[in-house]
């Protein structure tokens, strides 16, 4: 049992340390010119011809019919979940530090919560204490999500910028000095944005899974379909060839790495994890993967780490456990209630 126990850990372990490698990746590439837009299309490009033939192998005798509901379905979660989700999050990404932005990710469950309070898919319970937990850990989440995007404060470290930008990149890049902090509050904006996009896109995925169960399929088709949107977006977007163009071996490997490793073993991780523990198990490792982007951020991509940042993700995270205790708290009352209803039914059958 232990050793299960340690491989999914490992399993979640890994998954964090992949996510954290592609942030600094597509952070770098970006800084260089990396169009965020052909990344986002190339990306769901490769990770399509990665999982394609895996989902037609292990499903080909268990993949159900495509209906229009499900094409719908599988339409909207590329909208969400891989096209905008995706460039919210490499936009932010790029006017902000790599540490910053992936705190953001501390608040998806939070924001997932609270849609699917007000759509009635979330049961609350505000006199019980594990309401009382979720309710607290939201606030605290929300309050640690506006000081981090109103209060920069003092910058922590002393790092130099080593790298001057490509021409490209300039292009890209987020204004200097006098509107530095509006950059910054865009690229907020931006991963706010991301947020939002991907709790609808968890949301979806809960009606996804119940209507069409082959999950490598539905990936991989809705990977296909993303890249059907980002490629024409990006078509109309860029008139030019030369942004599709990838340029040095940074480019190159930041778009296999973030198709193949981030979104196709990534996911294929992530979904072996959540099979076997569930959500509220992947999701208390959250934190983890914003330790490992920290670190990189720091010794490799050389980005000051600011108060606000650090006081705003002391509280995110903070929230994001007290909601987890929450959650996991009513799973086990709801468990505990099935079960002694189960008891009682047994014992009124055994009566003569």
């Amino acid at each position: 049992m232990w050793v299960q126990e340690w491989k999914l850990v490992m399993g979640m372990l890994a998954f964090d340390l992949i996510s954290a490698v592609m942030t600094a990746l597509v952070k770098k590439a970006l800084e260089q010119g990396l169009n965020r837009l052909v990344l986002v299309t190339l990306r769901q490009l490769v990770a399509t011809i990665f999982l394609a033939p895996i989902a037609f192998f292990k499903e080909r005798s268990t993949r159900p019919k495509l209906t229009l509901e499900v094409l719908a379905y599988l339409f909207f979660s590329a909208v969400f979940g891989a096209a905008l989700s995706q460039y919210t999050f490499f936009y932010g990404l790029q006017y902000t530090t790599a540490t910053f932005a992936i705190t953001f990710i501390n608040l998806s469950p939070v924001l997932t919560f609270l849609i699917a309070v007000v759509m009635r898919m979330e049961p609350l319970k505000l006199k019980s204490m594990a309401g009382a937990a979720k309710i607290t850990g939201t606030l605290t989440s929300l309050a640690g999500l506006l000081l981090l995007s109103l209060y920069k404060g003092v910058p922590l470290t002393d790092q130099a910028a080593t790298d001057a930008p490509s021409p490209a990149a300039l292009h890209h890049a987020a204004p200097s000095d006098s509107s530095g902090n509006r950059s910054w509050m865009l690229g907020t904006m931006a991963l706010l944005f991301n947020c939002l996009c991907f709790s609808f896109w968890l949301l979806l995925q809960t009606k996804l899974t119940k209507k069409y169960p082959a999950i490598y399929s539905s990936t991989a088709i809705m990977f296909f379909i993303s890249t059907l949107q980002g490629g024409a977006v990006t078509l109309a977007m860029e008139r030019h060839v030369s942004p599709w163009m990838l340029t040095s071996k940074l480019e190159i490997v930041t778009v296999l790495y973030a198709g193949i490793v981030g979104s196709g073993a990534g996911y294929l991780i992530m979904t072996w994890c959540v099979e076997k523990k569930g959500p509220v198990f992947t999701a208390a490792f959250i934190p983890m993967m914003q330790i490992m982007v920290a670190i990189i951020d720091f010794f490799f991509l050389h980005e000051q780490i600011y108060l606000g940042s650090v006081l705003g993700s002391v509280l995110m995270i903070l929230g994001l456990y007290l909601l987890l205790w929450g959650k996991k708290r009513d799973e086990s009352s709801v468990s505990c209630t099935t079960t002694t209803d189960k008891q009682v039914d047994e014992q009124a059958d055994d009566k003569p």
